[in-house]
């Protein structure tokens, strides 16, 4: 319950512009309302990759991204390779495309086809990188994604001694948010004595190990 908060919380993103998220109550009436949320998610895509306008993707990525949150759009925005979309965005140099992205992908790895296809993607490092933002939408983002990222199979990636020693100087950060979703993934997905090795590691240092923390 308390991740499925956060998630609607950090990922509800919007563009710095007052136009208004498109609302999928725009399906044209008297037509099928599944054919009709491809088409416009199809629009959208498409919509992406023909404008030269980065004002004009960061409206259409706000948009794919709170689409993400909704379990009926999974299938097609799968379909409509989205996921990579949204994965190819964490690597770009303009810090809203990143906060989009990485704010679509916390969304869709609710989903356990979309988290299967982030994980064969290798995106845990892409998401780890997203530590470092100078954002704190981004990092509760990545640190969420990381939460439901991690399987039987993909928890010792997650919870090695880079990340947990991120983790807690984040338990110990100022902002609430940021402080209190630290400690929940330190709870939740970390044994005693993971963190108790981290803590011993990061004694004296003032990074973690392969992540730049975020400035204070």
């Amino acid at each position: 319950m308390v991740l499925t908060v956060v998630c609607f919380i950090v990922c509800q993103v919007k563009t710095g512009s007052d136009a208004e998220l498109l609302n999928p109550k725009m399906w044209r009436k008297g037509s099928s309302e599944s054919s009709d949320r491809f088409e416009y998610l199809q629009t959208l895509v498409t919509e992406f990759q023909d404008t030269d306008s980065e004002e004009a993707k960061e409206q259409v990525l706000a948009n794919l991204a709170n689409f993400a949150y909704d379990p009926q759009n999974m299938e097609y925005l799968r379909e409509l390779q989205v996921p990579d979309l949204f994965l190819d965005m964490l690597t770009e140099e303009n810090d809203n495309f990143v906060e989009f992205g990485m704010g679509g992908l916390c969304n869709l790895s609710m989903d356990p086809e979309c988290r299967d296809l982030i994980l064969r993607s290798s995106g845990i490092s892409l998401v780890t990188n997203c530590l470092s933002s100078q954002r704190e939408e981004t990092v509760l983002s990545a640190i969420t994604t990381l939460m439901n990222l991690t399987t039987p199979s993909s928890r010792s990636e997650i919870t090695g001694p880079a990340i947990l020693q991120c983790m807690l100087r984040f338990s110990l950060s100022e902002s609430p948010r940021l402080r209190n979703l630290a400690a929940v993934f330190l709870q939740d997905r970390c044994t005693e004595g993971q963190v108790a090795r981290a803590e011993q590691q990061m004694q004296g240092q003032q990074t973690a190990v392969g992540i730049p923390l975020p400035k204070d």
